[in-house]
């Protein structure tokens, strides 16, 4: 699948191929906007909204009546000072008051209808084929992650796969986690055997220091608005993050729970979609996207881990009912899904 060709993305791109690799460099200006537009052919309109992805996510940073100046830098691991958090008080899993049930209805009724009998088979035990393809498909164009249905595995939610991992990847291996983070991961790992080793945020994501003294063979990361903090880590970080993984033979995973309602202005590169050796684990639920009912989710897996999953995993049943799995397949393939994404972002912008 290919991404969409708009402007400003193949501008967002070029630009930010340009930072990484040290074109621009730390505390480099960039163009203005009216010099960048005569030059790419592009409005200035155009510019803008690219430079404002750039600042989003990390790459550069504007500084009032002077430009736009780079602040990445991919060499950069001081630590950041460590602050004080205060928890939020909104819940993990928050059910949108815009969901479009009656929708959502003639989605199940159409599936009661289409597939009948079927929704009586047991499914396969990574889950049902259709509802695999259909993330497959919505993770290409929405999160810059191409992995093929083989590669996503259907689950209960978050607790359910927060266990799994713990079975995969080994009782006695030491998981890392942000502190603070959502209490239940520390919990459901301890409840499954695991030990927990708690490493301090900074403004940008997890200081440096705490992952130079962690012995931990699994990071568990909530990279886009961390919860109770908030915090979205740069892209910086998210680099960081990954050469800290490779230089110790560890494994990433990478908790994408609330990335569509982030009120991002662009998607924001995953740290699955940045990572080339194939050490990084995706996961997100529908608890947010569809409502908390929806007890399900998925996980991506690299190839290099597709075996051990099979030898540990591949032995259990779907945990998810065929017929919730047809329906949210139809609701992702229909283009229901992502039209309600985007209509609770509008409603959520407009409110800011």
């Amino acid at each position: 699948m290919k991404r969409q060709d708009f402007a400003y993305i193949k501008l967002y791109e070029k630009i930010r191929e340009e930072i990484t690799r040290g074109a621009y460099k730390y505390g480099d200006k960039l163009p203005s906007k009216r010099t960048l537009s005569e030059e790419t052919g592009t409005s200035v309109i155009t510019v803008q909204h690219t430079y404002d992805i750039l600042a989003d996510e990390g790459y550069i940073e504007a500084r009032e009546r002077r430009g736009y100046f780079v602040i990445f830098n991919d060499k950069d691991t001081f630590p950041v000072p460590h602050r004080d958090f205060t928890e939020s008080t909104h819940e993990h899993h928050a059910f949108s008051e815009d969901f479009p049930f009656s929708v959502f209805s003639k989605t199940v009724r159409r599936v009661l209808l289409d597939y009948g009998d079927m929704l009586l088979e047991k499914s396969h035990p990574f889950g049902i084929f259709e509802l695999r393809q259909a993330i497959s498909n919505y993770l290409a164009r929405s999160r810059d992650i191409y992995a093929p249905p083989e590669n996503i595995l259907i689950g209960a939610g978050a607790e359910y796969f927060y266990s799994l991992l713990v079975q995969v990847l080994g009782r006695d291996t030491l998981f890392a986690l942000e502190d603070p983070s959502y209490e239940k991961i520390r919990k459901v790992y301890e409840a499954n055997g695991a030990k927990c080793d708690m490493l301090k945020m900074g403004s940008d994501g997890i200081l440096s220091g705490e992952l130079d003294r962690t012995g931990a063979k699994v990071l568990h990361i909530t990279p886009f608005n961390s919860f109770p903090s908030g915090i979205t880590a740069t892209a910086s970080k998210r680099r960081e993050y990954i050469r800290w993984a490779t230089g110790n033979d560890a494994i990433i995973i990478e908790d994408d729970f609330d990335s569509e309602f982030s009120g991002l202005t662009k998607r924001e590169d995953t740290v699955f979609s940045l990572a080339d050796s194939g050490n990084v684990i995706y996961m997100n639920t529908f608890s947010k996207t569809i409502a908390p009912s929806i007890r399900m989710g998925y996980i991506v897996i690299p190839d290099r881990l597709m075996p051990l999953f099979a030898e540990k995993a591949g032995f259990y049943s779907c945990t998810v009912s065929a017929l919730e799995q047809l329906v949210v397949a139809e609701f992702i393939a229909s283009g229901d899904f992502e039209r309600h994404l985007n209509r609770t972002r509008r409603k959520r912008r407009a409110m800011k």
